[in-house]
C-alpha cells in the first residue's frame, strides 16, 4: 500500500507542479520529495499504520511525529536536503491548524503545499485499513471545501486542472488505487 501510495502522490505532484508552471529542477524535488513524504513512518509499528479501527489519541499523536521523524531519516544524505521541507511540512494546513509547527499559508512551502494536495487525495480515494474509499467525485468536493483552510486554493486549482486532463486521467488509470 504505502509504496502505490507514494508513487501516485509523486504523479499528483509532478503534474500539479508542472500545471504550477515550477521549474523542471523543482518538479524532480516535488517528485523525489512526493515518494519520500511518508518515509517517517518506517519507524511506526505496522500494527498501528495499519489498524483497521479509529486511532487512539496516543496513536495519532505518534502518527504525527512521521513528519519530523522523515526529516531526520534524510537530515544526513547531503543530496536530499532540499527535500526535507517537503517531508516535514506535508501535513500542514493552508490556515495554521496542521503539524507539526502550524505554520500557515505561504510559509509553508509551495512544494510541501501541493504534496498535502495530492496526499490527501490519494489518502480519499484508496481503501484503507479502516474504511473504504469515498470515491473521486467526493475527494474532489472535499478538496473544493476545505480550499482556503486545509489546502493552498492555487494548489486546489491547479490540481482540479490537472484531474480533467485526458491525457493524465490515462496515466493514472494505470496506477489506480487497490
Amino acid at each position: 500500500y504505502t509504496a502505490g501510495h507514494s508513487e501516485r502522490v509523486a504523479l499528483y505532484s509532478t503534474a500539479i507542479g508542472r500545471r504550477m508552471n515550477l521549474p523542471q529542477d523543482d518538479v524532480r524535488t516535488l517528485q523525489i520529495g512526493s515518494l519520500l513524504h511518508d518515509i517517517g513512518k518506517i519507524g511506526i509499528s505496522e500494527a498501528i499504520i495499519q489498524k483497521p479501527s479509529r486511532l487512539t489519541e496516543p496513536e495519532y499523536e505518534l502518527i504525527k511525529t512521521h513528519p519530523v521523524r522523515g526529516a531526520s531519516i534524510i537530515e544526513p544524505a547531503k543530496f536530499l536536503r532540499t527535500k526535507i521541507p517537503l517531508i516535514k511540512y506535508h501535513h500542514e494546513r493552508f490556515d495554521g491548524k496542521g503539524y507539526p509547527e502550524g505554520v500557515m499559508a505561504e510559509n509553508i512551502p509551495i512544494m510541501a503545499r501541493i504534496i498535502c494536495v495530492a496526499d490527501s487525495y490519494d489518502a480519499m480515494t484508496s481503501k484503507r485499513a479502516y474504511r473504504d474509499n469515498i470515491g473521486q467525485e467526493t475527494a474532489i468536493q472535499e478538496l473544493i471545501n476545505n480550499s482556503g483552510t486545509q489546502f493552498d486554493p492555487i494548489v486546489v486549482n491547479a490540481f482540479l486542472e490537472v484531474i480533467k486532463d485526458p491525457v493524465f486521467q490515462a496515466e493514472m488509470a494505470k496506477n489506480a488505487p487497490p
